[in-house]
Formats: C-alpha cells, structure tokens, sequence
C-alpha cells in the first residue's frame, strides 16, 4: 500500500494500453481529497503504470474517461501524493462508480454498477479476517509449551487454510466467467497426489517434480492478458524458471517459445513476456544465459518492430546481443592480435596449451592490483602442472604503458603471455568500423577471465579466478 505508483517501465515508449473503442468512464468519490488529483494505474510485472488522472472537485469527486476501452486486469487507485493505492478489478464492464474515504480502507470501500468489484471487495475483506487470525494462530503455535497445544494451533492453521481454498472453490464454481475466477484459477498451487493413491502405494523420487511441473500452468491462458495486470503472475513466472525449468540454455529457450507461442495473439501479453525475458536475461547470471538472450534478440527482435518499444530500447538490446554473440559459451573465442613486452605482435591462436586463460586487466585497476597475484600464485601452485597457460591482455585506460611494464616486473608475470591494448589501438579498430577486443569478449569490468580448451572454445568465462579453478578441477577429473 506504500509503494509509489509513478514508475516508468524499462524500454516502453508509451505505459497505457487500449483495445476497444467503447471507452470506460469510472466516477469516484474519495474523501477527504478536494481540488486534487488522483491517479488509475495497473499492475505490470515490478511496475505500476499511470493510465489515466483525474481532478476531484469540492466534493472530492472526479471521473476517469477515456474512449478507448481499458485492458482488464487489477488496477490501481493512487492518492493524490501517490503514496498509496488501494486496488479494483477493471474488465467488461468499465462504465461504474467507486466510493472511497482514506480513513476506511479497504474495509468502506463500495462499487456502484461493478458487481466483478462487488465480489472482489467481498474477497478481500474474507481475506484480511482470515489472514489475521492465521497470523494469531501462528504466533500461537511458536509460543506453544506442549506438544498439545503446538497441534491445537497447526490444526487450526490448517482448518482456516482449507477454509480459505474452499472458499475460493467456491468463487470459481459459481462464478466461471467472472475476473475473480480467472485471477484464482491461475494463481493455485498443484496438489500432489499422495503416494497411497498410487500403484503399490508410492511413488518414485522424480514423480512429486514431474507431476509439479506439468500441472504448474493448469487453467492459465498466456494470450489472457489480463494476467500481465496483476501482482501474482510476474512472481509465479520467476518461480517457475528458477525452480522448475532445467537450468540450461535449450531447456529455458523452448519453455520460452511455448509460451511466446500462445502470446503472440495479444500484444500485451507479448509485451509483457518480452519485457520479463529482456529484462531477466539481459544481463546473464549464469554463463550458459548467453545463448538464451541471443535467442530472444535474434527470434522475437531482429527483424520485428513493436510500438511499446522505442529506438533507444531496439539499441540497447541489439548491441546487447551482439556483443554476445562473439563469445558465447561453447563458440571459438575472437583471436587477439597485440604487441607483446617485445614489441612483437603475438595472436591469442599462437599459445598452445590444453587450457588458455585469457585475462583482461588494467594496471591502474585496484582489483587487478589485488587479483592478479594471486591468479599468478594458484597457476605456479597448481595450473601450471595441468598444462594451463596465461594470456593476458593489459588495455591502457587511465595508466601508460611504462605502468603495465612496472606491474608485470614488479609481480613476476613473466611466464605469462603478456600483450598490451593501447587507446590508439581500439581508436584504430573502431575507426575501421571493426569490433574492439573489449566488445568482441564483452569486457564490462576488470579482471575479465575466460577459459579456453585447447581448439580455442570457450569452455568458461566472466568467472572468479576461484570458480576458474574449479571448472579446471572438473575438467581435469574427466
């Protein structure tokens, strides 16, 4: 209730979202604000875009009207410092009345015409009483002396839990068509099937994740876009991905597809699932991520425009993509072509070795200062012995290069293959339209580790010089 609802949405180039021509016309009454506006937003995703505004008069009434009609969804009526908000369904029937008074929220709040607000308002007040004396029970059950009165509260807990989905059986059964219903059946939780139920009376260990999965998007639409304006649905993507999805590249691209698949028919929905996969993947948590973003930029924006994406935001992912799609996990890393300590221009491709660590550093870095000696020590203890050879590249930014030349004396790098990166060198490359080392490994910070095998495939990259040494340890295991 605290959150502000001016927000801007990563990207986008306009937030409102219109389909139909029979336009919506919501009167509100909202005590005690005279002479200020208030504001309808909605859910999407992390964010709450403003659709509309509206000055309430002397009276503290105000209309929000439109001529287009309002995508359906749980949208948002925000005070006038935008502070807080308190929600309402909008869907079919956009033509209603709202009566608000801030001292009496949610509990004074009525709907005149809007019986989909009639039963959600009913929802919520069940909800508020039943979510108080579930918090009584629990607080109960901690401070419970015995075993007797520990199961009193957890029986208790679970009565007024099986109230609750009893009740919202209910909602849905009698109410089908309703927005409430929709909200509900998409927001359940798969119940396993107990193992009793089964032939021989269990089960294996992969049927509890199997049958959680498969059933996870049970009742879900994704060309409803409705769902986009909630709360629940953002979250119940993020679980899904990182709990149940098998953590690698083709795993997540076809569940991806699966679902863009469906959501193409409604450009809200394609916008909203777009805009969480961007914004998700963008920047990469794991390595393997990499082929997953490039796959996104290549299928659903290389070669398609949308209207709630501007230039700047077609810019940023392709550049995005393109400086992945030069060192992706798997792929032959970009020769490097520099002057060494010698002056002697050596490639990346003349250092032969079953592992080749590439190393991007600045001498005037303080965590290169730091790292760097020590990378040089777990090679002289231990990767030195695996065949593991150095290549590190030295780009020039705020220091010279009598300071790169200083640094390797001083720490004893020699054994390394040492090449500089000079300013005049990627002024040079950039010049002739050719892509910067920098860019071609998409060096964002320093120290940037990659690790080679010895066809020159990146086998790992971006990592700790400690996660290096684990990735080594596996290797040399197999």
């Amino acid at each position: 209730m605290k959150k502000n609802l001016f927000t801007v949405l990563l990207l986008v180039a306009s937030a409102a979202s219109a389909q139909q021509d029979e336009g919506y016309n919501i009167h509100i009454s909202f005590r005690p604000f005279k002479n200020q506006y208030v504001y309808l937003g909605y859910y999407f995703g992390n964010q709450y875009p403003i659709v509309d505004s509206a000055m309430l008069d002397a009276n503290s009434e105000g209309t929000f009207k439109g001529t287009k009609k309002l995508g359906g969804g749980v949208y948002l009526i925000g005070f006038p410092d935008k502070s807080r908000f308190f929600e309402l369904l909008i869907d079919k029937q956009q033509h209603f009345s709202v009566i608000a008074d801030s001292s009496s929220l949610p509990a004074g709040l009525q709907f005149q015409h809007s019986p989909d607000n009639d039963m959600f308002n009913s929802y919520q007040q069940y909800m508020t009483v039943r979510g108080r004396e579930i918090d009584d029970a629990k607080k109960q059950l901690v401070s419970a002396k015995n075993h007797q009165d520990s199961s009193k509260w957890a029986g208790i807990i679970e009565a007024k839990n099986k109230d609750i989905n009893h009740y919202r059986e209910n909602i849905i059964k009698n109410n089908p068509s309703s927005l409430l219903a929709v909200l509900l059946t998409a927001m359940r939780e798969p119940v396993i099937p107990a193992a009793s139920k089964q032939p021989g009376g269990k089960y294996d260990s992969l049927y509890a994740y199997h049958y959680y999965k498969n059933h996870f998007w049970d009742g879900v639409n994704f060309y409803d876009d409705r769902l986009a304006r909630t709360t629940f649905f953002d979250t119940k993507l993020t679980k899904y991905f990182q709990q149940l999805v098998y953590p690698d590249a083709d795993s997540v691209i076809k569940e991806i597809d699966w679902m863009m698949g469906y959501a193409s028919i409604s450009p809200d929905m394609q916008k909203f699932l777009l805009l969480k996969f961007v914004n998700r993947y963008i920047n990469q948590q794991y390595m393997w991520e990499d082929k997953v973003f490039v796959h996104l930029f290549e299928k659903y924006f290389a070669n398609q425009h949308y209207p709630w994406l501007n230039a700047q935001g077609e810019e940023i992912i392709a550049n995005r993509a393109y400086s992945l799609m030069a060192n992706m996990l798997g792929s032959y890393a970009a020769d490097i072509l520099l002057p060494d300590t010698a002056g002697n221009n050596t490639p990346l491709y003349s250092v032969q070795a079953p592992y080749t660590l590439v190393c991007f550093w600045d001498p005037t870095c303080g965590h290169c200062k730091e790292t760097l000696p020590k990378i040089d020590s777990i090679y002289q203890a231990k990767w030195k012995a695996m065949g593991v050879k150095i290549y590190a590249v030295g780009r020039e930014t705020g220091g010279t290069k009598a300071d790169w030349l200083r640094f390797i004396q001083q720490h004893h790098l020699q054994e390394w293959t040492n090449v500089f990166y000079s300013k005049n060198e990627d002024a040079e490359r950039i010049t002739q339209n050719t892509p910067s080392y920098s860019q071609l490994y998409d060096v964002q910070t320093f120290p940037t580790l990659y690790l080679l095998d010895g066809a020159k495939r990146i086998i790992a990259k971006k990592l700790s010089f400690e996660q290096m040494d684990e990735v080594l340890k596996q290797k040399a295991g197999n």
